[in-house]
């Protein structure tokens, strides 16, 4: 039919049956697809994991869980443990919700801070043949009623950092059980949870199902991330917002869109600020063929980053801490500034990767330090440290130990490295102060406790 002939058939269509019957029409072209009967329909299980809460924040709150089957997901939240007050919140957003085989990602909007709230995860099975023929064959609830409670002035300032757990299950799995004989209001995971991750299934194991015994560890006690080099490695760690999904979209205004991974949070009388560092590597290092952008992605923090010491819950609260992934200072004269250009090499250094990132240093840290901030926790050399304040530079510097259990190398190479041991940094208030704790996981011991006075008083 000739273009318009067409045209001239619509018309005289739409004329004689009005707009619904062109409607039909075009259903009338869809193609057949049977909706099976109800045996047909894959069982088993649908939801197959704890529910994650990720983006510890004062009035929102995002949930994440895993999936074995097409699934359209909510969460029912309420202050009452009964939730007969509950309220019901899709996945997805406002024109269309979401439907996934793999993660379910809820954003609760609109809570109050420091208030304590349950909730329980569900999921709606879905039958989908095409965009007539759609329709849910099933759902299945958690049994179990959760809790958390938001952050804000009035909650309780105690905080945990883990580091560099590398798909490491047995250091992973005692830090998870420190953290849950600890209870601190959040955790911020400081990077490198991953290794190369090229499919959604391996990024899935790492965060909603890993192989540990407490498999529920962040279902009430919700986490913050900051992404370490590894963690933007791989096919799959491009897009690892499918599984840890961003800050809310009104926490960030348009010219900060991909900061997504930022935060400004205030707990107690604690501000944390979350920085990414990115990669370990120059942009024109030849062995990632120009396929990244992190120089122009740590400048783009920086306006950020001044806007949020300047909000008012950040700017008076007693305490600054402040979390990136590689570390900001490294006294060591053959420990690479990961500024080396054009390829990260040059003699003097001991690597070809930053030991530390004196780019960062130099775009944040006169902010930091102009705030008052007393404390950055860091990560990413696998060996605790702490680098005390000095005259020149008056914020101290923890380094958190990484994934290795005593030892390094592999296989006949494998030699003991006492040094080398998991941990997992504790900070909290007592007596007006903040007091940070390293445990040592390897030992099971406390490896060093560190004071930290209240900074100058701000409005």
């Amino acid at each position: 039919m000739k273009r318009r002939d067409f045209l001239k058939s619509t018309a005289l269509l739409a004329a004689a049956t009005g707009t619904s019957g062109v409607l039909k029409a075009a259903e009338h072209l869809q193609p057949e697809v049977p909706v099976p009967d109800e045996e047909k329909v894959k069982d088993g299980k649908l939801i197959i994991s704890a529910p994650m809460l990720q983006n510890y924040a004062e009035t929102s709150m995002g949930v994440a869980f895993a999936v074995s089957d097409l699934a359209n997901g909510y969460v029912i939240y309420g202050q009452k443990p009964d939730l007969s007050d509950g309220k019901k919140v899709k996945c997805g957003g406002y024109r269309t919700t979401e439907i996934s085989d793999r993660v379910i990602q809820v954003r609760l909007t609109g809570l109050q801070p420091a208030t304590t709230y349950y909730y329980r995860i569900g999921a709606d099975r879905i039958y989908y043949g095409g965009g007539y023929k759609m329709r849910i064959v099933g759902n299945e609830e958690d049994s179990r009623t959760y809790r958390f409670t938001t952050a804000g002035r009035k909650s309780k300032a105690h905080f945990c950092v883990i580091n560099d757990t590398h798909v490491k299950w047995e250091p992973f799995g005692r830090a998870i059980e420190k953290i849950a004989a600890l209870a601190p209001s959040c955790v911020i995971w400081n990077g490198d949870a991953s290794n190369t991750e090229e499919t959604i299934e391996d990024q899935m194991r790492i965060y909603l199902t890993p192989e540990i015994d407490r498999t529920d560890y962040a279902a009430e006690i919700p986490y913050l991330f900051c992404p370490g080099n590894h963690d933007s490695r791989g096919m799959a760690n491009r897009h690892l917002e499918r599984v840890w999904m961003y800050r809310q979209p009104e926490e960030r205004n348009s010219r900060d869109w991909d900061l997504g991974r930022n935060f400004a949070v205030r707990m107690g009388d604690i501000a944390m600020i979350g920085l990414d560092t990115a990669e370990d590597k120059l942009d024109t290092n030849p062995l990632f063929a120009g396929l990244f952008n992190s120089e122009a992605y740590r400048e783009a923090q920086v306006a950020w980053l001044q806007e949020a010491l300047a909000r008012r819950e950040i700017a008076s609260a007693p305490y600054l801490v402040a979390f990136c992934h590689i570390p900001l200072f490294d006294s060591r004269p053959d420990a690479n500034p990961g500024d080396i250009a054009p390829n990260d090499t040059d003699p003097k250094y001991t690597t070809n990767y930053a030991s530390w990132q004196r780019t960062c240093a130099r775009l944040w840290t006169p902010f930091l330090e102009k705030a008052g901030c007393q404390l950055i926790i860091t990560a990413h050399k696998h060996c605790y440290r702490y680098d005390a304040p000095t005259k020149d530079r008056p914020w101290g510097q923890i380094v958190g130990g990484g994934p290795e259990m005593g030892f390094t190398g592999k296989g006949d190479k494998r030699v003991p490295h006492p040094e080398k041991y998991p941990t997992v940094i504790e900070g909290d208030i007592r007596d007006g102060k903040l007091h940070i704790t390293i445990h040592n996981l390897l030992k099971g011991t406390v490896q060093e406790t560190l004071t930290f006075a209240p900074r100058k008083k701000r409005r």
